[in-house]
């Protein structure tokens, strides 16, 4: 299993961004894939999960409102928008197999930096 990150970066507060989630090494479509974070001194943080037909979402509260993720099957990417990213947005962004924090799989992740 193989995930990789892309689309991490600096940007001003107010910024919108996409990440996306590359995968090999399994088959993609039958999984629920999720996205986490972790801020520096911080634990891992749940931001959203997307079921393996990509109907059925579900959102952390930290990000509720300003992220939509989204699958694509054929392509076995997975994709967070984000929009409104603020200073406390800073994180390392991962991606991961399975539903919510009860994840097997986590990728390298993608550093995201909200400043000024």
């Amino acid at each position: 299993v193989q995930l990789q990150e892309s689309g991490g970066g600096l940007v001003p507060p107010g910024s919108s961004l996409i990440l996306t989630c590359t995968t090999t090494g399994f088959d993609f479509k039958i999984y629920a894939m999720t996205w986490v974070r972790q801020a520096p001194g911080h634990e891992i943080e749940w931001v959203a999960t997307i079921g393996a037909s990509g109907y059925n979402k579900a959102y952390g509260d930290s990000m509720k409102g300003r992220v939509t993720i989204s699958r694509d099957n054929a392509k076995e990417r997975l994709y967070i928008q984000m929009s409104n990213l603020q200073t406390e947005d800073t994180a390392i962004y991962y991606c991961a197999q399975g539903w919510g924090l009860r994840y097997s799989y986590l990728g390298q992740g993608t550093q995201v930096t909200v400043s000024s």
